[in-house]
């Protein structure tokens, strides 16, 4: 079953066009997130499992927390006998392990990573083997003056600006997404996870929350698909990696964003309204889904 029960978006494998994967990169990164763990250093050359490369000694590490077991996290398949064993390229009931890159191979069982080596084996913080799914929701205006005029850039282009959070977890800027749950559809995670980040929505009265609910209703009625794909995450690892589909809901003429009230809650520390600009640094990929919404709406970048 390609569709994956809840969850239709991923049902197709593909990159959005004009988006070539990457070598990654961040993926690579020296000390591996929240650990004292040094990845075995791998040149840009030989990234891909085409090139050979016998001295590559990943470093194995699956972090305590994963090994816990929380709930959205698989078994150690290399330690313990599964059964059933785990449906890879397919689905588990709910749970989602089709890669939107098409299918991934398996060596010795375990899923090997497809945009190549990382210099670390394991899982490290991510809790499937194989793909992890998540969902970034780009939500963008027209940056406008006083008077209501659109503010133009350096480029003579008009300037866009998109709801951006401060990341808990290492206190960089990113784009208020999350993991999709088992059996979650893509769009259902955008809009919980915009609640959840930019607007607090843990902390809301009911009362509150039936507010907030009407104002994504009118914000979310539609969205478009800007990038479905693999991440370049610096959690990634040979063995399991984060993808997503990232979708820009754009507020035209700035009449539904008017009533957003932005409050930082959840995984995020704070929140803002950021200037889209080709100078930005952004957690993993985003900068990346950034430039594709520029590029749709012909803004400064």
């Amino acid at each position: 079953n390609r569709g994956c029960m809840g969850n239709k978006a991923t049902a197709v494998a593909r990159l959005s066009p004009g988006m070539k994967p990457k070598c990654h990169i961040k993926a690579r990164c020296e000390i591996y997130p929240r650990s004292q763990i040094k990845r075995f250093p791998v040149p840009d050359d030989k990234v891909p499992w085409t090139t050979k490369f016998p001295e590559y000694k990943p470093v194995d590490y699956t972090s305590e927390s994963i090994l816990k077991r929380p709930v959205y996290a698989d078994p150690d398949i290399r330690t313990e006998k599964v059964d059933p064993p785990l449906s890879f390229n397919g689905c588990d009931g709910k749970i989602n392990r089709v890669s939107h890159m098409g299918d991934y191979e398996l060596v010795d069982g375990i899923p090997r990573n497809p945009q190549g080596r990382t210099g670390l084996m394991g899982r490290g913080t991510l809790g499937r083997w194989g793909p992890n799914h998540a969902a970034d929701p780009i939500v963008t205006r027209w940056k406008v003056d006083e008077s209501g005029k659109i503010i133009k850039g350096p480029d003579g282009k008009p300037v866009l600006q998109f709801v951006s959070v401060q990341r808990r977890d290492n206190h960089q800027w990113a784009l208020p997404g999350g993991m999709v749950d088992a059996g979650e559809v893509v769009t259902a995670t955008v809009r919980r996870e915009f609640g959840e980040e930019a607007m607090n929505s843990i902390q809301m009265s009911s009362e509150e929350k039936k507010r907030m609910e009407k104002e994504l209703d009118e914000l979310f009625a539609t969205g478009r698909e800007i990038f479905r794909g693999y991440v370049d995450d610096p959690r990634n690892t040979d063995n399991s990696w984060m993808e997503t589909v990232a979708f820009n809901f754009h507020d035209e003429d700035g009449s539904c964003l008017g009533k957003i009230n932005l409050c930082a809650g959840d995984d995020a520390m704070n929140v803002r309204w950021t200037d889209l600009s080709g100078t930005l640094d952004l957690y993993a990929s985003h900068v990346d889904f950034l430039e594709e919404v520029a590029k749709f709406h012909n803004a400064s970048w």
